[in-house]
């Protein structure tokens, strides 16, 4: 493995192949956690919708708020 990849698997980078991660986690005895890679992470999920934005509404040529 190189070094670029094993600290692409440290910063959590995108487009990392499952098969440097699948190595990583056997070297440090951890192969039997590969499940919990691609396990559905409720908490991680509230935060990343929580991080999201309203899309920005602007108001269309001759609409009228209705206040």
């Amino acid at each position: 493995m190189t070094r670029p990849t094993l600290r692409a698997i440290e910063r959590g980078e995108f487009g990392v192949t499952l098969g440097s991660y699948a190595n990583v986690l056997h070297c440090l005895g951890l192969e039997k956690d590969l499940g919990n890679v691609g396990r559905d992470d409720e908490l991680g999920r509230k935060l990343q919708d929580a991080a999201l934005t309203p899309a920005d509404r602007r108001k269309r040529p001759g609409s009228h708020d209705a206040r």
